[in-house]
């Protein structure tokens, strides 16, 4: 029997004079990240309000381990110089790999949450060239978390983008940059339109990489990103015939199929033996927590009902039978 084998590999262990639970000991690593913190006025003085964040990731120029490198560019050195800020800012450094680690990103931004007084419906994300490429990179990673983001002549993988569809984005580029081509920053912007981003994309004709100075000394850029709030699905009603134009069966790319009926004025899924409530976002929108990064698409081609888009962790299409 298996249990009798594994008795027996112990007893030898034992019986050779090795102790096996003495060969290794808990430990701990811990990961440091510098972060440069800004505290607007008022922070210290009024310990009920909770405040807009705003993170900025610096480019590869300021990588390495002297803090003081990050004030260079962007909102921290505009805070050096004097200007004040309605937001937490926070800058970390990047210490010396290329790119941003997103995980370790994700971390501080926990930890922030846990120190500071944030609003968590207010985080805003914001970065130039590498910082640029991490500010995509973030924001499809974990989309749930921004409320806006403001990329600075960057890119990105352009396979994800669909994930930005609920973060409304300012992004800005020289056209003229020959150190990251401007149609890094259109492709990410084009990629993100075709789900129904909101974006503004603002091309400095004679601007070379350094579309930094021009992009993060507009006042308006700062004021844009206090109108927005992290984005939640809103119910919306909708005629019980329109629902049920839905219904029917649809098979997923890994043959799994739902069963999609409408019942007392509401869409209803039936993966497996779970039922889900669709909520109404729009005609063909549907969405199932309000809060939550996904939702369901009907696709209608020649008045009628294809299939549908699921887009949550994955995008997943499914053909109606």
């Amino acid at each position: 029997m298996k249990w009798r084998r594994h008795i027996g590999i112990v007893l030898l262990f034992c019986s050779s004079g090795l102790n096996i639970f003495s060969q290794q000991s808990e430990e701990k690593f811990i990961q440091a990240t510098r972060y440069l913190l800004y505290l607007p006025d008022g922070y210290t003085n009024d310990t009920t309000q909770h405040w807009p964040l705003l993170i900025f990731l610096h480019g590869s120029g300021e990588t390495g381990q002297d803090i003081q490198k990050v004030k260079l560019h962007g909102p921290p050195e505009l805070v050096e110089k004097g200007k004040k800020f309605p937001f937490i800012i926070v800058s970390p450094q990047n210490e010396g790999r290329f790119g941003w680690e997103i995980e370790s990103l994700q971390k501080l931004l926990g930890h922030l949450k846990n120190t500071q007084r944030i609003n968590p419906k207010k985080i805003y994300l914001t970065g130039l060239s590498m910082g640029g490429y991490g500010t995509w990179e973030w924001a499809m990673k974990y989309p749930e978390e921004f409320a806006a983001i403001a990329p600075v002549c960057g890119g990105g993988d352009t396979t994800n983008a669909w994930k930005l569809r609920n973060i409304p984005a300012w992004v800005f580029h020289g056209a003229k940059d020959d150190v990251v081509l401007p149609v890094q920053s259109q492709n990410m912007v084009n990629a993100s339109r075709r789900y129904g981003a909101a974006i503004t994309f603002t091309l400095y004709p004679e601007a070379n990489h350094n579309s930094w100075d021009s992009a993060y000394n507009n006042n308006t850029l700062y004021s844009w990103l206090l109108e927005q709030s992290k984005f939640n699905y809103s119910e919306k009603t909708v005629s019980p015939g329109l629902l049920k134009k839905y219904q029917g069966k649809y098979i997923g790319p890994d043959q799994d199929t739902v069963k999609i009926e409408a019942k007392d004025n509401e869409l209803r899924a039936y993966p497996g033996r779970d039922t889900v409530p669709l909520k109404v976002a729009g005609e063909n929108l549907f969405f199932i927590e309000p809060a939550k990064n996904m939702d369901i698409r009907f696709i209608q081609e020649k008045n009628k009902i294809t299939g549908f888009l699921f887009m949550g962790d994955r995008k997943l299409f499914y053909r109606r039978l």
